[in-house]
């Protein structure tokens, strides 16, 4: 049987459209925080972290059922550690499946990339939120928070740091 994701704005945190999405017949829903809190206000300036993390347990809260989905991209200067909480919010926010990619410039108007971060940070972010206690896991420069989606949800995703993600 098909399987439906959706990928969501926040919806201002308003409680009432939360429970029309929580109505739906959805498998996934998918929020993303996009980068750790301190980035919010030069990447996500109309946004605000709380209120998205508001979003994902509040969501869970209405559909248990309904499995829970968010990535970041990194690559903007953050630290190690400020990943690692990152991770760490998503999971108190009940947030069961997380996608961790490189930042790409996508034109010349938007931000320019920090760094390139390397294969062997982008497996310890997997080794980290695996034990944090994540279902699924797609940490690698490639990974986007729908690239391999239905793959990742079934559980036939590999991520070969070296070669990129390949499917079993």
């Amino acid at each position: 049987p098909p399987t439906v994701e959706i990928l969501t704005p926040d919806f201002q945190g308003d409680d009432g459209l939360l429970a029309e999405i929580a109505r739906l017949p959805l498998d996934v829903f998918n929020h993303n925080l996009e980068t750790p809190p301190r980035f919010y206000p030069t990447v996500r300036p109309q946004a605000d972290y709380n209120r998205s993390l508001y979003v994902l347990k509040k969501i869970k809260e209405m559909a248990p059922a309904v499995i829970t989905k968010s990535g970041i991209m990194v690559g903007f200067g953050e630290k190690d550690v400020e990943v690692f909480a990152t991770l760490e919010d998503m999971r108190t926010a009940g947030v069961e499946m997380v996608t961790i990619g490189q930042y790409l410039r996508p034109s010349l108007k938007h931000l320019s990339v920090v760094e390139y971060v390397t294969p062997e940070r982008f497996a310890s972010y997997a080794d980290f939120a695996e034990k944090a206690g994540f279902r699924k896991v797609a940490s690698a420069p490639l990974v986007r928070s729908s690239f391999l989606a239905e793959e990742l949800l079934f559980g036939k995703i590999l991520i070969n740091q070296e070669e990129g993600v390949t499917c079993q």
